[in-house]
């Protein structure tokens, strides 16, 4: 059975709709599915009914980004980690209050990086954004706002030429700092739900992982031993951009300690890369229905 725990859909900042990756998913004799997008939980309902059509088995999920910061590591300074919450009840009122507050907060986030932007913008002659280009950015958003869909923008405006020059040139200098959610409280959201959290991609070396902390994997794993066991119920081991070593190392920590392995190809659809991460099927296992 083909397993993809991690993908994204239009809900957060992925390309297809739930039922396009459902169908797709279909296609590729994937078996077992979550889709897990940013901060946003809107889609799983139609997710669910759809993989109830197609016939795959489905599990709620979301990703939750995360501040955190460890005494021993960058002299305390915070940085985003990314936690995968699955299984959960997505009716579950607290949770979806608190997701909503985020999707507010990332409105006003995004205001005031296009003010950054124009700051930026105005010393390169470029012309200044406006609250009908704000307006533009949200009403391409099926679901919770961030920046690629600016970076997406700056694309379609031919400011730049691609979303990765967009990051690279303006976005990450003409940053906002995130809804500051920690992860005692993620993990009381999830769990209060019914679900269980799991740490993503944890040395993914371009995403928001224990990376930006520690490269050394034994060092993570004791970040992840003296700070979030009573936190968490997994790990993510396979993932798109993990090595082999790093997967082992995090499945022999995982083990030892009776966690959750999980993994996924955290597709965007761009390119449609789903199911490609090769999990075992004993991963399935782990989850019951």
């Amino acid at each position: 059975m083909i397993i993809d725990l991690h993908i994204h859909s239009k809900s957060s900042d992925g390309k297809f709709a739930a039922e396009e990756i459902l169908t797709e998913a279909k296609a590729r004799n994937i078996g077992f599915l979550s889709i897990t997008d940013h901060d946003s939980i809107g889609c799983q309902t139609r997710a669910v009914a759809s993989a109830k059509e197609v016939g795959i088995r489905y599990v709620c999920g979301v990703e939750l980004n995360v501040t955190f910061s460890h005494p021993r590591f960058r002299a305390g300074k915070a940085v985003s980690l990314d936690f995968l919450g699955y299984q959960f009840n997505p009716q579950d009122e607290a949770l979806r209050s608190k997701l909503d507050l985020m999707a507010k907060y990332r409105e006003e986030r995004a205001a005031k990086i296009l003010e950054n932007l124009n700051g930026d913008f105005a010393k390169e002659g470029i012309s200044a954004l406006t609250k009908a280009d704000l307006s533009e950015i949200e009403a391409s958003v099926d679901g919770v706002l961030g920046r690629p869909h600016i970076a997406d923008y700056l694309v379609k405006k031919q400011i730049v030429q691609t979303r990765q020059e967009a990051f690279d040139k303006y976005l990450v200098k003409c940053d906002v700092p995130k809804y500051p959610l920690y992860l005692a409280e993620a993990s009381k959201l999830v769990r209060d739900a019914g679900g269980k959290l799991v740490l993503a991609h944890p040395n993914d070396p371009h995403g928001t992982s224990l990376a930006a902390l520690t490269k050394s994997l034994p060092e993570q794993t004791d970040i992840v031993q003296e700070s979030m066991l009573p936190f968490i119920d997994g790990v993510e081991c396979w993932h798109s951009r993990h090595d082999t070593a790093t997967t082992q190392h995090y499945l022999e920590f995982a083990k030892t300690r009776g966690l959750l392995m999980t993994g996924g190809s955290d597709c965007h659809q761009k390119p449609v890369v789903m199911g490609t991460v090769q999990i075992p099927r004993w991963v399935a296992d782990q989850f019951q229905m």
